[in-house]
Parts: structure tokens; sequence; C-alpha cells
């Protein structure tokens, strides 16, 4: 089963902005309580997706510059990427099914 990709400044721009299909990002940090719970939903679309779409988690707090960049003020906050281009986006906590409408809209 796929699991999300760990993602850093260093990382980010071959991994989500020239990966050529969807990319979704989940911005968290490890003091979030919301992002706790969101994590189990993000692992477990990584394993639905695989092969379809690219999860990938960054941690807010080692990769500030990227959340700034991104105009992120709060976690978590579930980006979408496409072609390298931001094409939505979801701050705070939402269930499974919520994120699989959105992702399966994107697809």
């Amino acid at each position: 089963m796929s699991k999300p990709v760990h993602v850093t400044s260093a990382t980010f721009k071959s991994e989500v902005l020239e990966h050529p299909s969807l990319v979704v990002v989940d911005f968290f940090a490890t003091w979030c309580g919301p992002c706790k719970m969101l994590a189990p939903v993000i692992e477990e679309l990584a394993g639905e997706y695989d092969g379809k779409v690219k999860l990938c988690k960054i941690d807010t707090d080692e990769s500030g510059d990227i959340a700034a960049n991104y105009g992120i003020m709060g976690v978590p906050t579930v980006m979408f990427f496409k072609n390298g281009q931001k094409i939505d986006e979801q701050v705070g906590y939402v269930p499974k099914e919520a994120l699989k409408k959105k992702i399966d809209a994107k697809l």
C-alpha cells in the first residue's frame, strides 16, 4: 500500500511542482490536534489513489518557507496541485468522503 511522501523545502519542486499528475499536499504541524485527526485519512487516501494521485505531507514547522509562500495561515491545509499550479485548497479538518469528492472532481 502506498504511503504519503514526506516533502521538505528541498524536495518540494521535484515532488510536487514537477509531478505530471494531480498532487494532494497536506500541510500539517506535529502539535496540531486536527492535523492528527487528518493524518490517517491522508494515509488511507494514499493507498486508495495509488498510481492515480500523489499524496504528500509537509511539516509547516520544518518547511515554513513553503507554507509562507502559499499563504498558509492555519493547519491542516490541504492543497491540490496540477501541472505545477495550485488549483484548490481545503483549510481545516474535513472527513475522508469530502476529500475524496474534491480529488475525484479533479481527476
